[in-house]
């Protein structure tokens, strides 16, 4: 993580942590970790109607842990984005990490319904949702996220690992949605599994750039949720995972540190901040979309 920081914020987030703003994550739960205690508001199972928070995959975790994780097991060397955020999550995936469009679908309806009351200005969705067999339920989940765009909130998916074939991008990140490909700048070359080679893409010669932005996704080490105490010590703290979910949060986070530097902006501004701030790599639209998330700009 201290790698990735340097490469998309440079040295603009100093005194700057995301405090005040609270983020909505949709994903396979959340489990006790050191690195993220405290920054929970809310938990709610939309899979198994569960009370009590858990994370039976570990993708869930480890987003979070790249969103806002404080990197105390680290020293500060795995520190997430957005130390400082408060978190509502929402369990929609099983531990397997698949999800059905209902669970996703009660937990878009769930984050509407308790925006006022926790404040959220943030989802998070670093669920790729490939084309759905029933071209119904693909415009119902494209048109609950453009409900939550219209309420105020700034929706920001995955592009997917469907890449990368030319128009595929994740269903629900064609429209309003901030979508977040995958690229590691100049870190990963020579890597065979570098995330790039399989980021979902959009459409090419395509007047909309889709994915909006790219961020690294490559062997992103952040919370591992199968921590565990022994003899007094934390043994496994981290996990590496790739793929355009790790790209996701570093996006969510950045915006997080935007509203709380520009309180009064909105979700359109912040969308059009990351998309004019970001460093173009000399790619194809329909790979790196408006370029590299640059929190450096995006925070000027």
């Amino acid at each position: 993580m201290q790698r990735v920081r340097e490469l998309i914020a440079g040295n603009m987030t100093e005194g700057i942590d995301g405090s005040g703003v609270t983020v909505a994550v949709l994903d396979t739960g959340l489990a006790n970790h050191p690195d993220l205690n405290g920054r929970q508001l809310c938990f709610r199972d939309f899979v198994g109607g569960r009370k009590n928070m858990y994370d039976d995959n570990g993708h869930g975790t480890h987003v979070c842990g790249i969103l806002c994780g404080n990197g105390s097991l680290s020293g500060g060397q795995y520190r997430g984005i957005a130390s400082g955020i408060s978190l509502v999550v929402g369990k929609v995936l099983d531990e397997k990490g698949d999800g059905e469009t209902d669970a996703m679908l009660e937990g878009m309806d769930w984050v509407l319904k308790v925006r006022s009351r926790y404040r959220i200005r943030i989802l998070n969705i670093s669920v790729g949702i490939g084309s759905l067999e029933e071209p119904g339920r693909e415009r119902t989940l494209r048109r609950k996220v453009e409900e939550l765009w219209e309420k105020g909130i700034l929706v920001v998916c995955a592009a997917g690992n469907k890449g990368p074939g030319d128009g595929s991008i994740s269903a629900v990140g064609s429209g309003k949605a901030v979508t977040v490909g995958c690229h590691d700048g100049n870190y990963a070359l020579g890597n065979p599994r570098r995330c790039e080679t399989y980021s979902g893409r959009g459409y090419s010669g395509s007047l909309i750039r889709k994915p909006d932005l790219v961020a690294p996704g490559t062997d992103i080490i952040s919370c591992n949720m199968n921590c565990h105490g022994f003899g007094g010590r934390i043994r496994n703290p981290y996990v590496a995972k790739s793929g355009t979910s790790m790209a996701t949060p570093m996006v969510s986070g950045a915006s997080a540190l935007f509203f709380q530097k520009f309180p009064h902006m909105d979700n359109e501004a912040c969308k059009r901040k990351l998309q004019y701030t970001a460093t173009d790599l000399g790619l194809s639209w329909n790979l790196q979309g408006w370029g590299m998330l640059n929190i450096e700009r995006l925070l000027r």
